[in-house]
């Protein structure tokens, strides 16, 4: 097996198309021994674990060793992603704009482990609202969800976090860069992406630390959820895709691997940073087509 990790070492990045070549010539025995178990026995919270980033990322974690545990609204939602998750994962209900839901489900947490290793406050609702539209309900239902429902995740969650513990917010690129209807979405992740440096005093008490981690525009649930129809969340995709250097809007699956690596020990020296996975979008301005 060591022979296995070593050669491992030694390959050249894989072509495209290539990707975890070794999967087609070992048997699955072998080549799950290649994954580098960054999670092994570590204690992972989600919240919003049941699509989407945050589906990606209980599945990758998953795959890393770890015991996951999402949070989702329903029971359905929750047994829908669990299976989904495979080995090693629980779900519970509860919504983070629910405090007393959300509290319960940290009770659950600490009734079955007793402790947390790593949090990852991906909940979150995006609508695409322009300014004369966004009422005060609206506003306060996003401020509610992505704000201080990952508040309240950290604060709950403070009293199980285990020394070297990791939490992972998760912003926006958006909260950096003017997008129109986005106001009180990027307004919320903002915030979010304070609450990572204002809370870094706290958890360096106890050992833990917490980072950020900002998506681009990514292929998920969520613009449809925001209340775009299919042919709008389409044309928003492509939209996108045509301003970032990568061509195309982002995967989960590309999310979930910088979350593993700010869950696990690789990202010990970080406290307080915004990693943006953003295919480029607050880096680069492509020139526009003539």
């Amino acid at each position: 097996m060591a022979e296995l990790r070593f050669l491992r070492t030694l390959v050249a990045p894989e072509p495209k198309g290539m990707r975890f070549w070794w999967r087609r010539i070992l048997p699955e025995p072998h080549w799950r021994i290649l994954m580098s178990n960054r999670l092994a026995n570590k204690v992972a919270f989600i919240t919003g674990g049941n699509s989407g980033i945050g589906l990606a990322t209980a599945k990758a974690f998953a795959a890393e060793g770890a015991n996951v545990v999402i949070l989702a609204r329903t029971q359905a939602k929750v047994d829908q992603a669990v299976a989904k998750i495979g080995k090693n994962a629980m779900g519970v209900v509860g919504d983070v704009a629910d405090l007393p839901s959300l509290r319960k489900a940290f009770e659950q947490v600490k009734d079955v482990y007793g402790r947390l290793d790593v949090v990852f406050a991906n909940a979150g609702v995006a609508p695409a609202t322009p300014l004369i539209e966004t009422g005060a309900e609206q506003l306060d239902r996003v401020f509610d969800v992505n704000f201080k429902g990952a508040f309240f995740t950290v604060q709950y969650a403070l009293p199980l976090l285990a020394p070297e513990a990791s939490v992972v917010l998760v912003g926006s690129c958006i909260s950096e860069m003017g997008t129109a209807g986005y106001s009180a979405y990027a307004a919320s992740k903002a915030a979010v992406r304070s609450l990572a440096r204002t809370l870094t005093p706290d958890l360096y008490e106890i050992g833990a630390r917490i980072n950020v981690l900002s998506p681009g525009p990514i292929d998920t649930p969520a613009l449809s959820n925001g209340g775009l129809t299919d042919e709008q969340v389409q044309a928003t995709n492509e939209a996108f895709g045509n301003m970032l250097p990568t061509g195309r809007v982002g995967q989960p699956e590309e999310m979930a691997a910088v979350a593993v690596f700010l869950a696990s020990s690789e990202s010990s020296f970080m406290r307080g940073a915004d990693v943006q996975a953003d295919g480029g979008m607050n880096q680069i301005r492509l020139p526009r087509a003539s």
